[in-house]
């Protein structure tokens, strides 16, 4: 059967978000248009807002509607701890470990030169100044426990010791293979709390 093209672009618009296939794609969009014409509107005015008035922290790279994000601009926070994380959503889940009191830097990512993804494009020539500017005594390596996680982390230990800086690394209770953002609050704690330093190379 032949979609009319709205909704068959609204389908493949919902196709974007992740674990969404083109079943559970027909089905939130049927459902939006069946019952939920109010909740749709106000996803889409929702979405066209944080679109508009979202972007990056200066600082740390975090999703703000700020210059500086709240984390950054709070005096009560350890300015010489920061903990390197790949995505907004492992801030999210340290935040709520309830463990740790100083800074992020986000990378939106991490490195993989098979997708084109280098230093630049992950922020890490912006974190090498944090390190040179001498205010970092620690960096905490939180990336996630995957192949390409594990390499990201060993480049940023490297620059960071160049630079006299302490680094250490998430260890006990984040399984290999997992997520942050899917660790919860208790396990994360004990992970930071446990983390060791690195050896320099």
């Amino acid at each position: 059967m032949k979609l009319s093209p709205s909704i068959q672009d609204l389908i493949d618009a919902l196709r974007c978000l992740p674990g969404v296939g083109p079943k559970s794609a027909q089905r939130m969009t049927l459902h939006l248009l069946e019952r939920e014409r109010e909740g749709a509107a106000r996803l889409s005015d929702a979405l066209a807002e944080a679109l508009e008035r979202v972007g990056r922290c200066r600082r740390c790279r975090n999703f703000t509607e700020l210059e500086e994000c709240e984390l950054c601009s709070d005096p009560r926070r350890d300015q010489a701890t920061l903990c390197v994380v790949e995505n907004p959503g492992d801030v999210l889940a340290i935040e709520q470990s309830g463990s740790y009191r100083g800074l992020f830097f986000v990378l939106m990512g991490h490195l993989s030169p098979i997708d084109g993804i280098g230093p630049e494009q992950i922020g890490l020539d912006q974190l090498e100044t944090l390190f040179e500017a001498g205010a970092i005594s620690e960096v905490i390596l939180a990336t996630n426990p995957t192949v390409e996680g594990e390499a990201t982390a060993y480049y940023i230990g490297e620059r960071a010791q160049r630079h006299d800086v302490a680094v250490s690394r998430i260890a006990h209770g984040v399984p290999l293979g997992g997520e942050l953002e899917y660790t919860d609050a208790s396990t994360l704690a004990h992970a930071l709390l446990g983390r060791k330093p690195m050896e320099k190379s």
